[in-house]
């Protein structure tokens, strides 16, 4: 360790105890303003209420692939046509053409419906969207 070395940590262990010996510096509570709630919350949920009404459309997708239109040409009663999907996977629920969560496939008395297990996460929900 040079001389130098030595000086400055002299000097840095002086400045460290003189410290300790000095009370630490008394802390006061703050203080928060009052904050509104914001003025455009009802505005905002009478907009809303415009279009609850309003209908779009809701797909299922169990899966897609791709056939020659030879193929297409030969379906007929009876054919069997193979995703790209596993079974145990999850279906697309898509509203509007986009997909905005995935779910099982279930059997309700003699009908069938979608249980939602997943939803998109919502920045990827509003993509697209106009916002």
């Amino acid at each position: 360790m040079t001389e130098e070395e030595r000086r400055i940590e002299e000097e840095m262990l002086k400045a460290f105890e003189n410290s300790q010996d000095q009370p630490a510096p008394a802390a006061e509570a703050p203080t928060f303003e009052q904050l509104d709630p914001p003025a455009l919350a009802p505005e905002k949920d009478k907009r809303l209420d415009m279009i609850y009404d309003l209908s779009l459309p809701v797909a299922i997708e169990l899966g897609r692939t791709n056939l020659p239109i030879k193929e297409i040409l030969d379906l007929q009663r009876g054919s069997i046509v193979e995703f790209e999907k596993l079974a145990s996977e999850p279906v697309d629920i898509l509203v509007n053409g986009k997909k905005m969560a995935e779910g099982e496939v279930v059997v309700i008395e003699k009908h069938f419906g979608i249980r939602i297990t997943s939803l998109v996460e919502h920045n990827e929900r509003l993509k697209g969207s106009g916002r």
